[in-house]
């Protein structure tokens, strides 16, 4: 049905990484307003919102390098 498997998983591949990059900075968030709703306090959103970006990024990138590791062989 589809001329080339490959290219189709290649281009999931990527969307998901446009997809979890937010996703996972937005859930950070989520838990950290979460947690301070909990303790009382102004900081760990800002704190959670932080680390899930930084966790988006290290899914980006792994996925990259993954991908251009299996360019390269």
């Amino acid at each position: 049905m589809f001329p080339s498997d490959n290219n189709n998983n290649n281009i999931g591949r990527y969307v998901n990484l446009a997809i979890m990059l937010p996703l996972s900075t937005f859930v950070g968030y989520l838990i950290g307003y979460g947690l301070d709703k909990l303790f009382h306090t102004t900081w760990l959103a800002y704190v959670f919102l932080v680390i899930g970006a930084i966790a988006g990024f290290v899914d980006a990138f792994r996925t990259l390098l993954g991908d251009q590791n299996k360019g390269s062989k």
